[in-house]
């Protein structure tokens, strides 16, 4: 009888085990899954972080989902006991107890050390977040509907001072390798590890300017400008979307970041001067014949 009970104990443990790391391989599995700079078929986890905010908020997240899964496990174990326990079969005669100090006292002290340890790395991933460092490379990005414009401020070195448009490539005209709604005719160029700061804003409906990989989302408001940055640690081809509904073709405002070295981001930088300031003169050129008639 008792060794029977006790292969029963057994062989219940050892389930719970192989349940466990089925449960773990499968985490294991879609973290794995998780895409660099682009979302993958079946993905569950988020995308592969390459700045620093998207790692802290990665691992922020990682926090949160432990401490809901032990609140679950408790509260799910604390009502199977209660069923279990105290119901009219078990116990027939209930307990006419209406309090109990020490319980009382545990069960607002521990919520609120809950959210204490919520709330420290909470507000040190908000303070990292909004506070921007000194900036190697300033971009602005323009929503509007529906696409982006980027304008590359020019320096002191006269380099930058352009700026261009950024539409979707439609499924009919994709090559090779280009994603479904995730491609742009004109990508935007960063080096690889320098600061970048975004300023965002809008140009008719609210937008919101969103990079899953970099840790990055904010509103682009009409008449308000916005900030953000980011330090891209991995050189690569990075998508992100409008994140905020603006319209009929709100699915169709993609954003690609490119992160490159710092001679491919140079060498961009000077074609780009050149292709895109050409292309500012015609419209100005145009803009003036068009008032001169």
């Amino acid at each position: 009888m008792f060794e029977r009970v006790r292969d029963v104990k057994l062989s219940a443990k050892a389930m719970t085990i192989r349940l466990f790391a089925v449960g773990l391989g499968l985490w294991a599995g879609a973290a794995a899954a998780a895409g660099t700079g682009v979302p993958e078929p079946w993905q569950i986890a988020m995308q592969q972080p390459v700045t620093p905010i998207a790692r802290e908020l990665h691992s922020f997240h990682t926090l949160l989902v432990w401490l809901i899964t032990i609140i679950t496990i408790f509260v799910a174990g604390l009502l199977g006991y209660c069923i279990v326990k105290f119901n009219e079969k078990a116990n027939p005669v209930p307990s006419k107890t209406s309090h109990n100090t020490a319980i009382e006292v545990a069960w607002t002290i521990i919520p609120v050390l809950i959210l204490v340890m919520i709330a420290i790395p909470s507000f040190r991933l908000l303070r990292n977040q909004l506070i921007i460092p000194p900036a190697d490379i300033t971009i602005k990005a323009i929503g509007h509907a529906w696409y982006w414009e980027y304008e590359y401020p020019g320096d002191k070195d006269g380099k930058g001072g352009f700026k261009f448009d950024a539409n979707l490539v439609e499924e009919a005209d994709l090559k090779p390798g280009q994603l479904r709604l995730l491609t742009t005719d004109n990508d935007v160029y960063v080096p690889v590890n320098k600061t970048v700061r975004v300023q965002v804003t809008a140009a008719d409906v609210t937008h919101a300017f969103a990079m899953p990989s970099f840790g990055i989302k904010i509103d682009a408001m009409p008449g308000r400008m916005n900030e953000t940055w980011f330090k891209a640690e991995r050189e690569g081809v990075y998508h992100g979307q409008c994140s905020e509904l603006c319209g009929q073709r709100h699915a169709f405002m993609p954003i690609t970041i490119r992160v490159v070295s710092e001679a491919d981001y140079a060498k961009w930088l000077a074609d780009a001067q050149k292709k895109f300031a050409a292309t500012d003169t015609t419209a100005a050129t145009r803009l003036a014949d068009a008032a001169a008639k």
